[in-house]
């Protein structure tokens, strides 16, 4: 018998948060067809920007961390948008964003918190992913990390 992703979130102990109320002119997630693109989730901490600039003063660990947190967003945010995460038929790719100095070359590392738990959360080909991870200058609130997500929907 199959594990769902809900036992493996439950194992886990992750609880779904519900979906964030959009800070701008954008929706959180749009769907076509069998895709849903989740918009850009900033980190945050005990419900605040989770602040920092990766290579000055946050480490590549403190970054897992938050990208391992906006992976349980981007997680809550795709449930709203499909009702059933045991629906995805495949998370297509991850786009990453690191808030980094311009010697910092460990935003990989960094997508890494996002990418393991995706994997963990929907099994070894459901949630192998496509994945870009940028160094930026800044991000919004002067969040360390934002993510955005792909998703493939069964029919």
């Amino acid at each position: 018998m199959s594990t769902s992703v809900y036992d493996r979130l439950t194992q886990l102990g992750i609880e779904l948060p519900p979906v964030a109320v959009p800070a701008a002119a954008y929706v959180p997630f749009v769907r076509t067809g069998n895709l849903v693109f989740l918009s850009g989730h900033i980190a945050k901490k005990d419900g605040k920007p989770w602040v920092g600039q990766l290579g000055k003063d946050t480490d590549t660990a403190t970054g897992q961390q938050a990208a391992r947190a906006i992976a349980i967003d981007l997680l809550g945010t795709l449930h709203a948008a499909v009702g059933d995460l045991n629906k995805v038929k495949r998370v297509v790719k991850l786009m990453s964003l690191v808030n980094s100095t311009g010697d910092f070359t460990e935003q990989h590392l960094v997508t890494n918190g996002a990418s393991e738990l995706i994997g963990e959360v929907f099994g070894p080909e459901k949630g192998a992913h496509a994945r870009s991870a940028f160094g930026v200058a800044q991000i919004p609130l002067g969040a360390c990390v934002e993510i955005e997500l792909i998703a493939e929907i069964a029919d």
